[in-house]
């Protein structure tokens, strides 16, 4: 009996070591993606350059003008960005109880690239100096509430759907597909009866590209994501005793109810955030939770974190691929992670036939 507690005992440490090991590694890479992202550009700025504008916070000049109001600001909101999305996407797929959900499967980001595009179009947000040009700083945050209030409006009606017992993963994966056609849809309605200022302006908005935020965008985004990752790590307890079903959390003491109501309206928010500020962008939050869980199976007390730093580096990886593959044209970066997506998700959609 002492024999098999002291494997037991050893096996335990050895998978935290491996754990632990893990996110050492990822942390790693991140650093060495937003290092890359620093370093990259059209500018000819050498490391040397780069780093002594970075010690000396000075944005004068060529490198430290470069580096201060162009790269600096779009690493953090690549960074940001793609840890919010990857983390979202992991709990979400936990609390619908579907390897498939995520804010941008389920239509939580088609709703709020409505909304911003319905604040765009009727609320006159937008720049008349130019039609690629974003909507004004005035009416960013009058963007970001509706979309906001888009997302949830998607979240409300997929919560709804997930109540009754005769809708399955796949059904909550096909109400996301008609959602994204109804907001489609609507969207294209709007659009037929707007200037073409307007629809030139809806239509940049939407597209995910991380170059459109400044720091006051990046401080809301920052801002969100912290509120909500806190949450998700302060519960991550409560989402491993999700896993063994609904019955045995409540046993166990977990709100089941109000954890996934909270938890729905957090990844709604933190959508609702990226696509108001950056545009939409597709599969981070499959593509990351579903990587991890190779290598960490579903203990969410690393999980959602480690989700949030392969999210991060995945869309950092992604910006790098966007800005480098037709140089100096810059593609928008949600056009990369489609095309990483899309297999994944179709892969995933064969493999778990079984089960969805």
């Amino acid at each position: 009996m002492k024999n098999y507690e002291g494997y037991v005992t050893e096996s335990y440490a050895a998978a935290r070591a491996w754990k632990l090991i893990a996110g050492v590694f990822m942390a790693f890479a991140l650093f060495c993606a937003a290092a890359a992202s620093l370093l990259y550009g059209q500018y000819g700025c050498g490391p040397g350059d780069i780093f002594r504008a970075l010690v000396s916070f000075d944005d004068t000049g060529g490198p430290g003008y470069v580096l201060w109001n162009l790269r600096m600001p779009r690493t953090l909101a690549a960074a940001f960005c793609g840890a919010a999305l990857g983390s979202a996407g992991a709990v979400t797929q936990n609390v619908l109880k579907n390897p498939l959900a995520t804010p941008f499967t389920i239509g939580i980001s088609q709703g709020a690239a409505f909304g911003a595009s319905f604040a765009i179009i009727f609320l006159k947000n937008y720049s008349s100096a130019a039609s690629s040009a974003p909507p004004a700083q005035t009416h960013i945050y009058s963007i970001a509430f509706c979309a906001f209030a888009g997302s949830l409006i998607s979240t409300a009606f997929i919560l709804a759907l997930s109540g009754f017992k005769n809708v399955g993963p796949l059904g909550l994966i096909l109400a996301g597909v008609a959602l994204n056609s109804l907001f489609g849809a609507l969207t294209m309605l709007m659009q037929y009866f707007a200037t073409d200022i307007q629809i030139s302006s809806a239509l940049f908005w939407t597209f995910g590209d991380v170059g459109k935020a400044g720091y006051g965008e990046l401080g809301v985004i920052a801002a969100v994501f912290c509120l909500a990752f806190a949450y998700f790590i302060s519960k991550s307890w409560d989402y491993n005793a999700l896993e063994w079903g609904d019955e045995t959390a409540a046993g166990l003491g977990v709100n089941v109810k109000r954890l996934r109501i909270v938890t729905m309206l957090l990844a709604s928010l933190v959508s609702a955030a990226v696509t108001a500020f950056i545009g939409v962008i597709g599969f981070i939050g499959l593509i990351a939770p579903h990587t991890v869980r190779i290598f960490m199976a579903g203990d969410y007390r690393y999980l959602t974190a480690y989700s949030a730093l392969l999210g991060a580096f995945t869309l950092l990886a992604s910006d790098l691929i966007a800005r480098s593959a037709l140089a100096p044209q810059v593609l928008p970066v949600g056009i990369v992670t489609a095309f990483a997506g899309a297999p994944l998700f179709l892969y995933l959609l064969i493999k778990g036939d079984r089960g969805i």
